[in-house]
């Protein structure tokens, strides 16, 4: 498919952290695949990669700010939801 590539590497403090991040952003694999961009998920202790294959450079810059913006969202969420957890106890 694609003439076009680019692997994201996300690095977190916490293994954990990681784990969390991903498994808020895999579900979207499957919903964006489409005719243009595809993307995959890995993650080895506390680094996600995401590796986004495009048909075109526009479709790969989409798909850049796509998943940019998924990690971002989901790591500021796991980040919340820690704060608040240690905060609690």
């Amino acid at each position: 498919m694609s003439p076009h590539e680019t692997v994201l590497t996300f690095e977190y403090d916490r293994e954990r952290r990681a784990s969390i991040v991903a498994a808020s952003i895999e579900g979207e694999l499957a919903e964006l695949a489409g005719d243009r961009t595809r993307a995959e998920l890995t993650r080895e202790g506390g680094v996600l990669e995401v590796r986004i294959e495009a048909s075109d450079l526009v479709a790969l810059r989409a798909g850049i700010n796509t998943w940019c913006s998924f990690v971002d969202v989901a790591s500021e969420v796991a980040a919340i939801g820690a704060n608040a957890f240690e905060s609690s106890g």
